[in-house]
């Protein structure tokens, strides 16, 4: 763990600790739901990871899942995305990383390894966004070309072939804005808003109309479209620029929100307007308002809809009413984060995925990591000082000390040992008149 892990600055002033700033306090900032883990980013840069890790999926170099969150890489990540036995990274020099299982090629090894429990370079600069699927994966370069590579038994690489590849493919040459890889099928935007499709379509999840699956790209909305997300089995998603949500595809658990249990293959007007974000598991599916809230839809027997049952339903539910600023959704688990940075999720937690250190479901939402900036001071006999604050479960921190935070010489303090969601005591007195600033660092 580096010295700069949740990092929390204070000033002291007379015989009270107040919150001054936090610099480096890494709220987390972005999520993603592989089937059965998770992953988040902290605003430093680092990777965060818990959950299955059978085929090496969490990139920790062991195949042991944990039900604890557990820095991946340390600094620089920049964009996640969560696949089947797989998962992406992309770090800030454009170089796109992947980690798990490598059988169908989705992680562009050339096939010389089965899987791997340490991220693996894929591609080593000019990518700028991915997305991974079952068994395949999506990327963009800073050109707006779209490339893929891995399985395409349904033709979801779009290349016109069936064929798998483990080597990446560029299959659109420019202008692509967004993608999103599903189970057997891929989503993508162009810059003028239109949405196209390929893949698997058994269940009119491409929206075209027919059920037929198709081997290129196809043209499926002309414009205006503005945010796509896949389904991992067999249902799509996407947003207009008017705020309107429309679903297409598999509807077996009600996970389209229409009110039936009935598959579509055209694209079907699900809310009318103020919906600003997006998230679809295996057959549940999340989105946010505009005000900040939470609506879920679709299957619910792990508690992933949160609901606080274990019920299915067909139409949007309100599940948190304000401060929800991104949802993901994996196979029958859900996360989301509100905007004090804090980390939320609930549903099936057998392999650990929530991170909420048991292996227990919830179908309540379930507070896993909290804001940091949640820090209070208490004077304490002999003029020691408690300090108080909220860390993250397992890890160590350390007292230092500076005369200024202008030109900062940060000097260790000599404290009892405090673990994560306990309290610093000042064993040496503090000073007002001259040790006026502190912070609070994770340590090894």
């Amino acid at each position: 763990m580096k010295s700069k892990r949740s990092l929390i600055q204070i000033c002291l002033l007379g015989a009270m600790l107040l919150p001054a700033f936090t610099s480096g306090a890494q709220p987390v900032t972005q999520i993603a739901a592989g089937e059965i883990c998770s992953m988040f980013l902290k605003s430093g840069g680092s990777l965060w990871a818990m959950g299955n890790n059978e085929l090496g999926t969490l990139g920790d170099g062991t195949y042991n899942q944990t039900n604890l969150p557990e820095q991946i890489v340390a600094t620089n990540v920049t964009a996640i995305s969560g696949g089947g036995d797989y998962n992406l990274l992309l770090k800030n020099d454009g170089s796109l990383w992947g980690m798990g299982d490598t059988a169908f090629g989705g992680l562009g090894d050339g096939a010389s390894v089965q899987f791997t429990n340490l991220p693996m370079l894929i591609v080593a600069s000019n990518v700028v966004a991915t997305s991974a699927g079952a068994s395949h994966s999506l990327f963009l370069k800073d050109d707006s070309s779209l490339w893929a590579l891995g399985w395409n038994q349904y033709g979801q690489l779009g290349d016109g072939s069936y064929d798998n590849t483990n080597v990446a493919e560029e299959v659109v040459s420019n202008g692509v804005a967004a993608i999103a890889a599903g189970g057997a099928h891929s989503l993508f935007l162009k810059n003028d808003g239109s949405l196209w499709a390929m893949g698997y379509n058994v269940s009119g999840q491409l929206g075209d109309g027919t059920y037929i699956s198709t081997n290129r790209p196809e043209l499926i909305v002309s414009n205006n479209v503005t945010t796509i997300a896949h389904g991992i089995f067999n249902h799509s998603l996407f947003l207009k620029s008017d705020g309107s949500l429309w679903a297409m595809g598999d509807n077996g658990s009600g996970q389209l929100g229409d009110g039936t249990y009935m598959n579509t293959n055209r694209p079907e007007l699900i809310v009318s307007s103020n919906v600003t974000a997006i998230a679809a598991g295996y057959q549940h599916s999340l989105f946010l308002k505009n005000n900040g809230s939470l609506w879920a839809m679709g299957a619910n027997e792990n508690g992933q809809l949160g609901d606080g049952t274990w019920n299915n339903t067909n139409r949007p539910e309100l599940i948190v009413s304000s401060n929800v600023v991104a949802v993901t959704a994996g196979v029958w688990h859900s996360l989301f984060l509100k905007n004090d940075g804090s980390l939320w999720a609930m549903g099936n937690n057998y392999s650990g995925q929530l991170g909420d250190g048991t292996f227990n479901n919830t179908n309540r939402p379930e507070q896993i990591l909290a804001a940091y900036n949640q820090i209070t001071g208490q004077p304490l006999n002999g003029g020691n000082m408690q300090l108080s604050f909220v860390g993250i479960a397992g890890t160590n921190y350390a007292l230092d000390r500076s005369f200024s935070l202008a030109s900062p010489n940060w000097l260790p303090q000599v404290t009892n040992p405090a673990n994560s969601f306990g309290a610093l005591v000042f064993t040496n007195p503090p000073n007002p008149a001259t040790n006026n600033f502190w912070r609070i660092r994770s340590v090894p």
